[in-house]
């Protein structure tokens, strides 16, 4: 990893992992665009990182054409992006096949699979000039084995996650860009609050903290370009 330049866009960095990302990135010395729907929760992020590192980015990722009018901001305010860390996600309540609608389903693909694909798009051509770049995916271990627990379009999502991943990695090596897809068990964070039964608190103690996946984020990024940990899973001890 070079030390210029260093500008980043993390998704979801309004809470949990994707604000924990964030903060890692900024401590590292890197420039960090912070993507979210709602504009105080990034405000929140940037003052927990430090507002001169941070540019807050208020964005709906599942909307092709917001992606796009983000990608020009980020580009004029931070100059080239050599780092994108996909940390947004969203699940609903009423997960299950017997209960989920073709709303909800629509809205967490969106949110997991499309933003993700939306952003790899529209930051790729930027790596591709700059012939480095590195893309990470927060997919999830309901990517590599389908459980109840999280329902079938969040499972539908992150499996489509891991396949992009490795189609980046398929097509992008010879550009000198590189992808990784981590894949956490149950991390505690506020999308536990839609679950149909929210886990205790106790229950969260025991689970992997936003700190944790954000760790493996920075061990992926400070490997020489010329390695990478193309997937992680990860649990609680």
């Amino acid at each position: 990893m070079s030390t210029s330049p260093k500008s980043a866009v993390v998704t979801g960095a309004g809470s949990g992992v994707g604000q924990a990302v964030a903060i890692r990135l900024v401590q590292a010395g890197w420039k960090v665009a912070l993507i979210g729907r709602r504009t105080d929760a990034l405000q929140n992020t940037a003052i927990k990182a430090g507002t001169e590192q941070c540019l807050v980015c208020p964005c709906d990722i599942g909307d092709a054409g917001a992606v796009e009018g983000m990608a020009r901001k980020v580009k004029q305010a931070l100059g080239p992006v050599t780092v994108l860390v996909n940390a947004a996600g969203t699940n609903v309540p009423q997960r299950s096949l017997s209960l989920l609608s073709h709303e909800d389903y629509h809205e967490i693909v969106n949110a997991n699979l499309h933003g993700s694909y939306y952003c790899a798009q529209a930051f790729l051509p930027g790596m591709r000039e700059q012939r480095r770049g590195t893309i990470i995916n927060i997919v999830s271990e309901a990517g590599k084995w389908a459980n109840a627990k999280a329902g079938p379009a969040y499972v539908v999502s992150k499996f489509g996650q891991a396949g992009l991943t490795q189609s980046i990695n398929a097509e992008e090596r010879v550009h000198g860009i590189r992808a990784c897809a981590i894949f956490p068990g149950d991390i505690a964070t506020p999308l536990l609050e839609k679950r149909p039964e929210p886990p205790p608190a106790e229950a969260r103690t025991k689970m992997l903290q936003s700190e944790d996946v954000a760790a493996c984020v920075m061990l992926c990024l400070e490997l020489p370009d010329r390695a990478v940990v193309e997937e992680m899973l990860l649990r609680p001890a």
